[in-house]
């Protein structure tokens, strides 16, 4: 039996009676430093924690809880089945609820002024949540440092020694410090400074693959902070309400480019505007806040009133970069390893970048758990579990973009998700959606990708030509299903 290293915090693993110098447990598994405290780095660290490993965290921003959120990109996050199973893995679930909103289905508004909301699921038993990205990560390092992992705050990692297996870290005053790791974990994001050292060691065949587009975060306030209508006094006693149905992923869809608003638990709204870099409309002829309202009055009207800061936030806020990155390798040996966004950054329009890193948090855990000291096999192991899944959903998210900035708007789409649901009820286990399996379920995304592309095949084929439903032949797609589709393995 082994006192806890540091005689400060517990194991992370024995009841809170504890005390914190008294507690003793079985010997401490290997120490494990780690680079990025964001999303998937804070609930790995957790993880990995509650396991009994000494975790060490280095993170270059500082402290949210302290400075403010600072995050890179705000975009409000779509927490799904497999982000939702990564927080009860940890104990986090009703941490976790107060800042979330149900999400029901999209709302899209139509550029006649009509809406329709289009469901995701059956009923409310299937929706995914809205969250805010910084509420989230701020909870997020409270798990890990209660779980005992030490996070280093304002620490940018500026090169490893491979030979010393030596960190070298600078910050904003000029410091620079050391830190020695024989193994790394990187959660550091698409811009990962760990993946740009391991490049230095060994070709890891990185691509990034930008989508030509763009996107820029404007607000949608709470209702008692938006100017009222002409004529109208005033509101007051508002506070918190939502000024657009809160229960909803409100889209804009345009074509080639779209509006989407997410609703947060204070009563706002997170406004991202997608399109592409350059074109009519594009980030290149729409430069100036006085463009982008002229754009919004267009194309967004019934937007419009409900954004008074419209001018400002375009000008003010950053156009932000959308692509997908690939590596052929995510480790070194038993020395490193990336995860999350790190490893397989994606485009946010299947909402799944943080639900897909928050699954490999709990693989990669759990893989530890039970080979704790063979760093270089549970790594390899990762890898090739992992990357199928990663670019299983990197092509679907590529492909929802085209969904939600179009398609929702597209009577043959309308006509093919209506028949998606007739089939799904007539052959349940064997037609199943895909937006289902990805998202109100953990089957791996590389299972729903291919099951999807068969489906999709079925309903092309049974609509083709076809304007509405019961012009569809049910015995011929009852046919189809049965020889195309086995029963789905759960």
């Amino acid at each position: 039996m082994n006192r806890h290293p540091s005689g400060e915090s517990g194991c992370g693993q024995c009841p809170e009676s504890h005390g914190k110098r008294d507690c003793y447990t079985l010997p401490m598994k290997p120490e494990i430093t780690m680079i990025g405290a964001g999303l998937v780095g804070a609930l790995a660290a957790t993880l990995l924690a509650q396991r009994g490993f000494a975790v060490t965290v280095f993170e270059r921003r500082p402290d949210p809880r302290v400075h403010g959120f600072q995050g890179g990109r705000s975009i409000n996050l779509a927490l799904a089945e497999r982000g939702w199973h990564g927080l009860r893995v940890a104990g986090l679930q009703k941490r976790i609820e107060p800042i979330a909103v149900m999400m029901r289905g999209r709302m899209v508004h139509h550029a006649d002024g009509h809406t329709e909301l289009l469901r995701y699921g059956r009923d409310d038993s299937e929706v995914i949540w809205s969250v805010s990205r910084g509420a989230l990560n701020m909870a997020l390092l409270d798990a890990a440092e209660q779980a005992s992992a030490r996070i280093h705050f304002g620490q940018r990692l500026d090169s490893v020694d491979w030979d010393s297996s030596t960190l070298h870290f600078g910050d904003d005053a000029g410091s620079i410090r050391t830190h020695e790791a024989k193994t790394i974990i990187g959660a550091d994001g698409a811009g990962s400074a760990l993946r740009a050292a391991m490049g230095t060691h060994s070709d890891l065949r990185e691509r990034f693959e930008p989508l030509e587009h763009g996107y820029k975060e404007l607000e949608i306030p709470a209702l008692d902070s938006l100017p009222p209508p002409a004529g109208e006094a005033p509101r007051s006693g508002e506070g918190g309400k939502f000024a657009m149905e809160p229960n909803a992923l409100h889209i804009w869809p345009r074509g080639n480019y779209m509006c989407i608003a997410l609703p947060n638990a204070q009563g706002s709204f997170t406004v991202t505007l997608f399109m592409p870099n350059s074109g009519k409309p594009g980030f290149d002829s729409v430069r100036s806040g006085a463009d982008a309202h002229a754009l919004f009055a267009r194309d967004f009207g019934d937007a419009l009133p409900l954004i008074p800061d419209l001018e400002k936030d375009f000008d003010t806020n950053p156009t932000g970069i959308l692509g997908t990155l690939y590596l052929d390798r995510w480790h070194l040996a038993g020395r490193a390893l990336l995860i999350g966004d790190a490893a397989h950054a994606i485009v946010p329009f299947h909402g799944q970048g943080m639900n897909c890193g928050f699954e490999d948090a709990v693989e990669l855990a759990d893989l530890l758990q039970d080979s704790s000291s063979d760093f270089e096999t549970v790594f390899a192991q990762f890898q090739h579990r992992r990357k199928p899944n990663a670019d299983a959903i990197a092509a679907m998210a590529l492909e929802n973009y085209i969904e939600m900035r179009d398609s929702v708007a597209d009577a043959h789409f309308l006509l093919m998700r209506a028949l998606e649901r007739q089939l799904a009820a007539r052959h349940p286990g064997r037609f199943v959606p895909r937006y289902w399996m990805v998202t109100f379920s953990r089957l791996p995304y590389s299972v729903a990708f291919e099951r999807g592309e068969i489906q999709s095949g079925i309903l092309r084929e049974l609509t083709t030509g076809k304007t509405a439903l019961d012009q569809v032949d049910l015995t011929l797609a009852d046919r189809l299903v049965d020889e195309r589709l086995p029963p789905l393995a759960q």
